[in-house]
């Protein structure tokens, strides 16, 4: 075998075992099954050991696919200096007539796909911005187990016909009223008073992680990009840290149609012919970061003004990013409105609305240095 030989290993991952097979760049080479490993750091360091003794002189490519299993292998492999992709399973190309589904056959196929180039690596992202996506995943969470314990109580609350008489639900005067209910049986009362207190615990556990989120985005990489980006009108703290921490880096993209088409943004097409079909947006791609987007462009349904909780979040920017924000602003309420009065769903507009909005986070992104041992803002002068 030459010294330069490529040996392309694919690994099926799972929580206990990892099927390996491997097939090296010779044209017409077959794809070997190596076998059955523990899936722990230990062995997959002996593994590569393993080609490496056997294949001196060869450079390793391994590639397995995305999963509940996260990135420590990758982190792993490429640390001991070999490659290593990461593939979503929902990139790969499968025959429709292929109902045999092994672990060993999967490997093969990663490893034969791998050889003909025909695999798609994902974005890793790094340690640290993985440790604060977890953050603003769990927050997010802590914020939906909170709304379904509240609409659990209402509802309780409704099978009894409590009706609350204010107009604002869980202010001060409404949690004052709740705790003065008496309710006709022990049991109910027992489970009224249950409910009031899961509430307030969740309460106070979102409020904990809130200001974890805070607290630690401050010295993230990204903050500079994160404090530039809520220049933008609908786009706060929690949904600029969501944004940028489910996608990373966005100058990876080199145009903004491509960060769209990422995020599932786009219309799916069935064109054939003369004929052009246009359907509903493809959603693709991360989920989370496109609900924050839709979220932030319900904002836009009022006329354009800089209110002063905006222009707080402006001081310090540099007027580039500043005047962006303001055309930005200019531009997507005029088009929320004309297409409301061109009667369509309100849906429709807010994803239009939002896939706008990407764009100019993208192009605020690309105005911004990140330095690695201080993190400042401060404008780009390399033309975008």
């Amino acid at each position: 075998m030459r010294k330069d030989t490529l040996l392309f290993i694919g690994l099926d991952t799972h929580k206990e075992s990892t099927d390996v097979a491997y097939a090296d760049d010779e044209r017409g080479s077959p794809v070997l099954h190596h076998g059955k490993i523990p899936t722990t750091k230990p062995a997959l360091i002996k593994l590569a050991r393993h080609f490496v003794s056997k294949y001196p002189g060869a450079t390793l490519h391994f590639v397995y696919e995305a999963g509940p299993c996260g990135y420590w292998i990758y982190r792993l492999l490429t640390s001991l200096g070999h490659c290593c992709y990461v593939v979503a399973p929902s990139l790969i190309a499968k025959k429709p007539g292929d109902r045999v589904k092994t672990d060993k056959r999967d490997a093969m196929m990663l490893a034969e796909r791998l050889k003909q180039a025909d695999l798609t690596p994902i974005y890793v992202p790094e340690p640290e911005d993985e440790a604060i996506r977890d953050l603003s995943r769990a927050r997010e969470t802590a914020m939906h187990d909170l709304n379904d314990a509240r609409y659990q109580f209402k509802a309780f609350l409704l099978r009894n016909n409590i009706h609350y008489e204010g107009r604002a639900n869980w202010s001060l005067k409404h949690l004052r009223w709740l705790t003065e209910l008496v309710l006709p049986h022990p049991c109910q009362q027992i489970v009224l008073q249950e409910h009031l207190q899961t509430i307030k615990e969740r309460q106070g556990r979102l409020e904990r992680l809130d200001n974890e989120l805070i607290h630690h985005v401050k010295s993230w990489r990204y903050y500079p990009v994160v404090k530039a980006i809520q220049a933008l009108r609908g786009v706060r703290l929690r949904v600029a840290v969501g944004v940028i921490a489910e996608l990373g880096d966005l100058t990876r993209f080199d145009h903004p149609r491509k960060l769209m088409a990422y995020l599932g943004m786009v219309p799916s097409e069935n064109s054939s012919g003369g004929k052009r079909r246009l359907g509903a947006i493809t959603k693709c791609g991360n989920g989370r970061a496109r609900r924050l987007l839709v979220e932030g462009a319900h904002s836009y349904r009022y006329t354009a003004k800089v209110s002063t909780e905006l222009q707080k979040r402006q001081e310090g920017l540099p007027k580039e990013i500043v005047d962006m924000a303001w055309e930005s602003q200019l531009r997507l309420c005029r088009r929320y409105a004309r297409l409301m009065h061109r009667g369509k769903h309100r849906s429709i507009v807010v994803t239009a609305i939002a896939r706008e909005m990407i764009a100019y986070i993208w192009a605020i992104s690309r105005e911004i240095v990140l330095t690695p041992v201080e993190p400042k803002l401060r404008l780009s002068r390399v033309p975008a």
